[in-house]
């Protein structure tokens, strides 16, 4: 099964379309979860969310009202703990629901610690082996994870760059069939090789390593440069 989360990060940070990726996701019969206010948000966009999961201190009372009468399966946690409300869901939504994919929207934006412990979810350990399976997308940028392996990394949209991002110690981090290569990189410190471009004709690079987790980060300007 695949899934959709929407947290609750501000709602001008949201892919333009989100609405209807939503509706779409909801019709092709995939698991809608909102975390804390992003369950509100899918209510006002007149959609169900079938799990919601949070400590709902953002919400007013007749608001959390709403979410209890509409959602069927609510995972309550409360305001003082060890694990974020996106921690909690994505234990819950693989675990439970037994997840294929899962993509998460309103996770970035607003609160910058909320921002980085959102993209950090998965260096969690006991999250880390779903990380294959986790992608987060904003209007200008969209991010998949991916554990030690060999990848063929397809070019998404109209993302006009990439880049690799460590975010744990690497060794043998490999970047093939891109714009610019990269020769096996050993690291122990976060590093991220930003601005690349696909090859004009190819469909996808090549990005291997031998241990560790990054990030392949695709983006695009919002602003055309010349035009300013």
């Amino acid at each position: 099964m695949d899934a959709c989360a929407l947290l609750g990060g501000p709602k001008e940070n949201w892919p333009a379309d989100l609405k209807e990726r939503l509706a779409a996701a909801k019709a092709a019969g995939q698991l809608l979860v909102g975390v804390d206010r992003g369950a509100l948000f899918m209510l006002e966009m007149g959609l169900a969310p079938d799990l919601a999961v949070g400590d709902f201190d953002s919400l007013k009372p007749h608001e959390l009202s709403w979410v209890e009468d509409v959602v069927p399966d609510i995972r309550y946690s409360v305001p003082k703990k060890d694990w974020t409300d996106s921690e909690l869901m994505l234990g819950i939504a693989f675990e439970d629901y037994q997840l294929d994919r899962l993509k998460l929207y309103g996770a970035t934006g607003g609160r910058m610690d909320h921002s980085l412990i959102n993209l950090f979810d998965i260096l969690n350990p006991n999250l880390r082996p779903y990380a294959n399976q986790v992608s987060l997308e904003d209007k200008q940028n969209l991010i998949i994870y991916r554990n030690a392996g060999s990848y063929a990394i397809p070019q998404e949209g109209d993302y006009a760059y990439f880049g690799v991002t460590c975010l744990t110690p690497v060794r043998q981090l490999t970047i093939k069939d891109a714009l610019y290569e990269l020769a096996p990189y050993d690291g122990d410190y976060l590093r991220s090789f930003t601005s690349n471009e696909f090859l004009p004709g190819k469909a996808d690079f090549k990005l291997s390593l031998a241990s560790g987790s990054v990030a392949v980060v695709y983006s695009k300007d919002l602003i055309r440069f010349d035009q300013v």
